[in-house]
């Protein structure tokens, strides 16, 4: 769960350990009985939209894969079906164990929790799963050394937590945040967005070379230049007619991936809310929010110190943000609150 970083005014707080702690800070205990119920997984609307988006990327990769899989049968006469059918079963490796391991370590660069860090975050964990009927051994906590406040959900089980969130958050809040993260995960999110990613990681290499390759391409004439620009429009308008526009549907695609991962944002937020924890998500939103606002104050005057202009967030970018403002995440959860009164 990556933190919004909008613009805030107040400077970063002060952590006073001594404080007693704030209504929204208090971890949530688990009424009566724990049962875990019998569907531990779902898949939300988010999730399929997911996947239909990443759907051209994916056939895409598959043509990609299967031609370097032909060219080395013709080099070396191995049947093309064993490296390609290799790639295709390679997805299930996001819910195999060892594997999943591997990536936490190598891939998002996790580490193993210290036995502090570790009761901690098993406490808050063993409180939320309770709360949600989920069997939490399913599960892999690890952590990541970090200075923000931030949790993520990977692959099929793996629940990652920055060391500054251990640190700085109060038991609640860390409850709050793991419930989002949990969100993620029985609701697809997670695994949905490693294995896209992976299985459209063949096309966007092929892509990256071919663009390599064509900048290296010099001396056309004006003339030259002019007639292929030409070629190229009449191909693409060609083909959008023919296609009724779904040809130009992967210009769209990263604008809309990103809008459909900032609605699974609210969909975890909700999740979170569901289980009793939209206070102390939202208290652990807002602490991150100062600090977000304090980094941001620093590097203005940073740059305004070394003469360097500071750039504020285009609204491109805004578009292409895989996650909500701190505003809007805030308004659900207080619509989710108001509803329960």
């Amino acid at each position: 769960m990556s933190m919004p970083h909008d613009p805030y005014d107040e400077d970063r707080p002060k952590q006073t350990g001594s404080s007693p702690p704030a209504p929204d800070d208090e971890l949530p205990e688990p009424s009566g009985r724990a049962y875990i119920t019998a569907r531990q997984r779902g898949v939300d609307a988010t999730t399929l939209g997911r996947l239909v988006l990443h759907l051209p990327h994916v056939l895409a990769s598959l043509a990609v894969v299967f031609l370097v899989s032909y060219v080395v049968h013709l080099l070396t006469g191995l049947p093309w079906s064993i490296p390609f059918g290799c790639w295709a079963a390679s997805g299930a490796l996001v819910f195999h164990r060892p594997s999943e391991r591997l990536m936490a370590r190598w891939l998002f660069k996790l580490r193993y929790p210290t036995p502090k860090e570790d009761q901690k975050l098993q406490d808050a964990w063993r409180r939320v799963t309770a709360r949600a009927g989920v069997d939490g051994r399913a599960y892999q906590l690890w952590v990541e050394d970090s200075d923000a406040v931030n949790a993520e959900a990977f692959a099929g089980h793996i629940v990652g937590v920055t060391s500054h969130s251990l640190e700085t958050l109060p038991p609640g809040q860390l409850a709050g945040v793991l419930a989002h993260e949990l969100g993620h995960h029985t609701k697809g999110h997670a695994w949905a967005s490693l294995l896209t990613s992976w299985y459209a990681w063949p096309v966007r290499l092929a892509w990256r070379l071919l663009l390599r390759m064509t900048s290296r391409i010099d001396g056309l004439s004006a003339s030259a230049t002019a007639v292929l620009v030409g070629v190229i429009v009449v191909v693409v308008v060609a083909l959008a007619t023919a296609t009724y526009g779904l040809v130009l549907l992967p210009m769209a695609a990263p604008y809309l991936v990103a809008a459909v991962s900032r609605r699974s944002e609210l969909r975890a937020d909700e999740h979170a809310a569901a289980l009793g924890y939209a206070p102390q998500l939202m208290a652990a939103l807002q602490s991150e929010h100062r600090e977000a606002k304090y980094a941001e104050k620093s590097e203005r005057a940073a740059a305004t110190a070394r003469g360097v202009g500071f750039r504020q967030e285009a609204v491109v970018a805004r578009l292409l943000d895989s996650h909500p403002d701190l505003h809007t995440r805030l308004h659900h959860l207080q619509t989710h609150l108001e509803r329960r009164r």
